[in-house]
């Protein structure tokens, strides 16, 4: 059986979500706020999506899009906003291709 590239991020992304949904840290790591809590798991996305650029840059670039895109949905077109320098660059295209597709 051939895995897919998406089925490798599928696998990759799930296999540090706990049945909660959340990243499964073998550590004890308390956030002491919210926001502490949504950086953990920021890094804790940057480091799997980095884990799939090694084995598949275009899929890894692919899902940044769209994790750009639905973000910038979800702030009602704000994201771009929160951006600084080649992210939010980054973010600009994406949005752009968005918008034509």
């Amino acid at each position: 059986m051939v895995d897919s590239p998406e089925k490798r991020l599928v696998s990759c992304l799930a296999g540090v979500m706990g049945t909660t949904g959340f990243p499964d840290d073998s550590d004890i790591d308390i956030p002491i706020d919210d926001r502490d809590e949504g950086e953990r798991l920021a890094h804790a996305l940057a480091d799997r999506i980095h884990m799939v650029a090694v084995e598949d840059s275009e899929l890894a670039q692919r899902l940044v899009d769209q994790l750009f895109v639905g973000l910038d949905r979800a702030t009602d077109g704000t994201f771009r906003e929160h951006l600084d320098g080649a992210a939010r660059g980054l973010a600009d295209r994406a949005l752009a291709v968005s918008s034509r597709g």
